[in-house]
């Protein structure tokens, strides 16, 4: 069986240096690629996501913006021909423009012209006199009888004044006092009344210990201790 006819490698030269000249496109990278499947993995990926997200609005942001300076400077620069057209406009503009445009008089309130004009028949301004006159002297009497009514009669009770801001909550405060003192007093009593009766008991056992003791003798000591059960029962009975 005859042999296979090697491979000529010269044969395709360009397609070669294609190949060779090639790049395969691999991306970005976030992170290491040999991650397992977890909470590493999802973060990982979900942090590329926004990265591409990011990039794609950016990119869409920029396309707007340049077509809308595109169209900004489309309106923006006009031609020849509306250049002539508006010179055009102007020149039969202009002679109405210089009728409309004709300085009027500018109203002035006639108050603030009066104001302004210089007065021209100043009237003589009257010397006050210390004497007074009769007439006056008269008016002066029917003026008094009046105002003395008004000053003589009842004067109006004065509404009571409203407490102060604080008042309420310094009464609430004062309140609170009072009765954590009561409390902390009625504390100490039970306090000082339940030391009393533990020593009071004390007092009895030992008592009753050194009663129930036998003496020298053997026997025991009846009537002391006959002297502290009559002590307990007087106590009972109040």
């Amino acid at each position: 069986m005859p042999s296979k006819r090697p491979r000529d490698d010269n044969a395709r030269p360009d397609a070669d240096d294609a190949n060779k000249s090639k790049k395969a496109k691999q991306g970005f990278r976030v992170g290491p690629e040999n991650l397992p499947d977890g909470p590493w993995r999802r973060k990982v990926t979900k942090i590329k996501k926004e990265l591409i997200t990011k990039a794609k609005v950016k990119k869409q942001y920029a396309k707007m913006k340049a077509e809308l300076q595109n169209q900004a400077a489309a309106t923006t620069t006009p031609t020849d021909d509306d250049h002539h057209h508006h010179d055009e406009a102007n020149t039969h503009t202009e002679p109405q423009n210089d009728d409309q445009t004709a300085p009027n008089p500018r109203q002035i309130h006639p108050e603030r012209q009066a104001l302004l004009d210089p007065p021209t028949n100043p009237e003589p301004q009257p010397t006050p006199t210390t004497d007074p006159s009769p007439a006056n002297e008269q008016d002066q009497p029917q003026q008094q009888p009046q105002s003395q009514p008004h000053s003589s009669g009842p004067r109006r009770p004065r509404k009571p004044r409203r407490p102060d801001y604080y008042t309420k909550d310094l009464a609430a405060a004062e309140r609170a006092k009072q009765e954590a003192e009561q409390r902390a007093a009625e504390l100490a009593r039970r306090e000082r009344e339940r030391q009393q009766r533990v020593a009071e008991r004390e007092r009895y056992r030992r008592a009753m210990a050194k009663a129930k003791t036998p003496g020298r003798d053997g026997k025991l000591k009846v009537g002391r201790e006959s002297n502290i059960l009559l002590e307990r029962v007087k106590r009972i009975m109040g």
